[in-house]
């Protein structure tokens, strides 16, 4: 028996009809602008970030912790799940992804006619999220959406990828399912990045870090959560008193590979955690009494020899910039990921970006790199930098396992 059209009508979640016919807005004063159907950000939040298999979170699985995620952001934000129009989580290596995501969601109330989808592009998978939703109100196919990021590197550490002998036979393929280690040896041997520098950098990371945590600057992006009775609501992953001397004593852990210059002090943590980002139209959000918060502005995302799968940023962010018609020099706040202090050395540098720019509050080296969760993590944390400082204008990227990179751009619309 087939519903009405009339019945169908109360049960379908309002969406927009037609897709917007409006170009991408290029240049700084056409970014600026605010239009009805724009793309904006309400609610851009992370969880604390745990240490992976010692921390807070190593025995809680990405269904339990987005499950926290979901019920924290619908009590916090009071959105009515019943009129959100899709869901998409990046994430990278549990089991069975969209299975225990779905399950995640209707189990926090989140009712069944509403649709989820993960995406799995690796470091960017969180931002993927993001631009999955946004591309999808931009298209007239939802009008309300949540992105999210999320990843357990205590339960769902990286397998190791296998691949058959011809594929195997194949330089690029080779290098492509590498250890992510290995890709960091084979940028700073190849472009000379010593390990006096990448030490250098990496204290930078661990000094802001350590700067922000105390001084509470963290709790503007962190959304508490719940679970099993415990209240969690401060990262663990960041390491008090790490000093020039302290990170030179550190033996490198690919000792096997390149010039054995990566220590555990000047690579990213190995962390759990998630991220989420609430996006609507400008139209919509101002109808519902919503605030608002960023706007979504475009991304980028580039291939590059898997070998040297650290040095993307210095393609994507150009390119995303070139696109939308803006220069770096009128971006306020970079969230460039530290991978690796190799790969994160030589892109700064290349970039000829200031370091005040970039990572103010620290980055991956010092916060942790929930894979699946930075892309989504540095939005929530860039938005809230820009709001505390007045910029405008914010510009993420990273480097992607395999040989990508990816980078996008956002409007901070709130100011404290």
């Amino acid at each position: 028996m087939f519903l009405s059209s009339s019945s169908l009508a109360h049960r379908v979640p309002h969406v927009v009809r037609a897709a917007s016919t409006r170009a991408a807005p290029r240049g700084l004063a056409a970014i600026l602008q605010k239009n009805p159907d724009d793309v904006v950000i309400t609610f851009a939040k992370r969880t604390p970030i745990g240490r992976a298999k010692k921390g807070q979170f190593k025995d809680v699985p990405v269904d339990e912790m987005l499950y926290a995620l979901f019920k924290a952001t619908l009590d916090k934000t009071r959105l009515d799940p019943s009129k959100i129009d899709d869901i998409c989580v990046g994430t990278c290596h549990p089991p069975s992804p969209l299975y225990v995501s779905r399950a995640a969601a209707l189990a926090a109330g989140i009712p069944h006619h509403v649709p989820i989808s993960t995406v799995n592009r690796l470091c960017s998978s969180g931002l993927m999220a993001i631009r999955s939703i946004a591309q999808s109100i931009q298209a007239g196919e939802a009008s309300l959406g949540l992105a999210i990021g999320v990843e357990s590197m205590s339960l769902n550490p990286r397998p190791t990828p296998e691949v058959c002998e011809a594929v195997s036979q194949s330089h690029e393929a080779h290098d492509c399912i590498q250890p992510m280690g290995w890709t960091s040896e084979m940028v700073a041997e190849t472009y000379k990045v010593s390990r006096q520098k990448q030490d250098k950098y990496a204290l930078i990371s661990h000094e802001r870090a350590n700067k922000a945590f105390s001084s509470g600057i963290f709790q503007d992006e962190i959304i508490p959560i719940q679970i099993k009775g415990t209240v969690h609501s401060k990262d663990d992953t960041i390491r008090p008193n790490v000093s020039a001397e302290s990170l030179a004593s550190l033996k490198p852990v690919f000792p096997n590979w390149g010039e054995a210059s990566t220590t555990a002090g000047n690579a990213s943590g190995v962390g759990d955690g998630a991220a989420i980002c609430v996006l609507t139209t400008r139209a919509r959000a101002q109808r519902d009494g919503m605030s608002i918060v960023g706007k979504w502005v475009g991304s980028a995302i580039v291939g590059v020899e898997p070998r040297y799968m650290g040095i993307s940023p210095i393609y994507a962010i150009p390119r995303v910039l070139s696109q939308l018609g803006l220069t770096k020099e009128e971006i306020d706040v970079f969230e460039i990921n530290e991978a690796f202090a190799s790969q994160f050395a030589y892109c700064v540098e290349e970039l000829r970006i200031p370091i005040e720019k970039i990572n103010p509050n620290g980055g991956s080296i010092a916060i942790s790199h929930p894979v699946g969760m930075t892309g989504a993590r540095q939005v929530a944390t860039g938005l809230a930098e820009l709001q505390r400082t007045g910029g405008s204008l914010l510009c993420t990227s990273m480097c992607v396992g395999s040989g990508m990179g990816a980078a996008a751009v956002f409007v901070n619309e709130a100011r404290h």
